[in-house]
């Protein structure tokens, strides 16, 4: 986990860029919002997503009339932290949840209260999961971003644009990012679609790592892909570490994992899923009802590409994935 010096000036930026002035005709005069933002990840990892709500709150025109009062709670990628995390924010009494990191936030929120709206970001299968109801009427008081289905798909084309070789691919993943019939589809799309073989290792807890590394090794994948879970950033220095040691390709869920000499990154866009979020926080706090607002699925990614990790695997990164990049590394 990053510094205490550092989480606390992160949240500081956090805190700065969420205090957005509300418009007047947002709420009635003197009621002042309060929207709590609960983060099983730290404020670091945090930050772009929440530094493009502040700029999609004031695109809104929220810049004068009453102020947002922000109140920000981070597990530190402590997951048993949430449920008294989301606890506090409900005592605080604050008009709307938006919780990030994955799953297990939103859970915990929703475990706290069924009648503040939450707004979730990034969860993964939320019909599976039973978050919602479905996409198109969430029926309950959470709504938000989900996760889209081909997403894995997406990371297997670029890793095979990559590596025109690719045959098997290893994916580091946690239970609660994914089902078995998930898995089943996932593997039976990457065949059909791709002629890639997947497997799965599963990671339960930190301690876990040394033996999924050797089950990832001992499958002899082309390439690996990390699930995105808190853990694995948590974890980032192994995980980092066992793809040098294997000279494995690998594709990552966090940018923060290239900035560090992780090959790539391949991420849906801060600024695309901070808009959709900026906009639900709008209209519910304008009087929709959660269970009105269909959970959207974001179709913006963000690629972000380390040359010199590709140069030292003898990679060739082909031009058409550089045009796709959003961010080279040099």
């Amino acid at each position: 986990m990053m510094r205490a010096g550092l989480a606390v000036a992160a949240l500081a930026l956090v805190l700065t860029l969420l205090a957005t002035p509300l418009a007047a005709e947002a709420q009635p005069a003197g009621k002042t919002p309060r929207v709590g933002v609960l983060f099983v990840t730290s404020p670091s990892v945090a930050g772009a997503f929440n530094e493009a709500l502040g700029a999609s709150l004031r695109d809104l025109g929220y810049t004068g009339g009453h102020a947002i009062t922000v109140e920000f709670r981070s597990a530190e990628g402590r997951a048993d932290r949430l449920p008294a995390l989301a606890a506090e924010l409900v005592q605080r009494k604050v008009d709307i949840i938006v919780t990030g990191g994955g799953n297990v936030s939103t859970l915990a929120a929703r475990k706290a209260t069924t009648t503040i709206p939450i707004v979730m970001v990034g969860s993964v299968g939320a019909v599976e999961s039973g978050l919602v109801e479905s996409l198109a009427r969430p029926g309950g008081n959470v709504t938000g971003l989900t996760v889209p289905r081909e997403l894995g798909l997406k990371q297997l084309e670029l890793l095979r644009a990559i590596i025109p070789s690719l045959s098997r691919v290893v994916i580091l993943t946690r239970s609660n990012f994914d089902t078995a019939p998930q898995r089943a589809e996932a593997k039976a799309m990457a065949s059909q679609f791709l002629g890639v073989t997947l497997d799965f290792v599963e990671v339960r807890e930190a301690e876990d790592l040394p033996r999924a590394f050797v089950s990832a090794r001992a499958a002899r994948p082309s390439a690996v892909i990390v699930g995105p879970d808190p853990l694995f950033f948590n974890e980032k220095a192994a995980i980092l570490n066992f793809a040098r040691e294997t000279r494995l390709p690998t594709i990552y869920p966090f940018r923060s994992f290239v900035d560090d000499g992780g090959l790539v990154s391949y991420s849906l866009s801060a600024r695309e899923v901070a808009r959709i979020v900026a906009r639900y926080i709008d209209r519910i706090l304008k009087g929709a009802k959660p269970a009105d607002l269909p959970v959207e699925q974001p179709n913006t990614f963000e690629i972000v590409i380390n040359m010199k990790t590709a140069k030292g695997l003898g990679l060739t990164i082909p031009p058409s994935v550089l045009l796709r990049a959003d961010h080279i590394l040099e």
